[in-house]
């Protein structure tokens, strides 16, 4: 439901969902259950929290993969019409690109520096990945995808 609110653009209705949900949400993300977790980093997008982005960085940084999955879910619908999101978290998300465990939560990782500015040394880390053969190709392709089209927006200086 927050999800279609913030897609319709009725804010009015969304601000006052996010009130009813801020205590719940909190709670969840600090529950033990990773499957409680991953619901409420999910929700941080779905709510369009942006107030929220400090437990978000949490979330990019909690134990299961399930959960980092969804805070990366959120920080794409955030980012969709702000780099700034991106632009705050991006050396966490060099990071997880670079040396997670999950490949699943590498690939979203990637997606999810698309929506950033396009700085060179993003773009170097991806043409990087998609140039190791070490690589599972499925990285490799997104890699690559995603270092076009930084450079591509980046223009003749990147």
């Amino acid at each position: 439901m927050a999800d279609e609110l913030a897609q319709s653009g009725d804010e009015r209705e969304l601000a006052t969902l996010r009130q009813e949900w801020d205590d719940e949400l909190e709670d969840s993300a600090r529950s033990p259950d990773y499957r409680q977790r991953a619901v409420a980093y999910r929700a941080i997008g779905q709510f369009r929290f942006r107030q929220k982005l400090e437990l978000l960085r949490r979330g990019l940084e909690d134990e299961s993969p399930a959960a980092r999955g969804s805070a990366l879910l959120s920080v794409q619908l955030l980012s969709k019409d702000s780099p700034g999101v991106v632009n705050s978290i991006r050396p966490l998300l060099h990071r997880i690109v670079s040396s997670d465990g999950n490949q699943a939560v590498r690939r979203l990782a990637i997606h999810c520096l698309r929506n950033g500015s396009p700085q060179r040394e993003t773009i170097v880390l991806l043409n990087g990945l998609a140039d190791d053969d070490e690589q599972e190709p499925e990285l490799r392709k997104t890699a690559r995808t995603v270092a076009a089209e930084l450079r591509k927006r980046a223009g003749p200086r990147g």
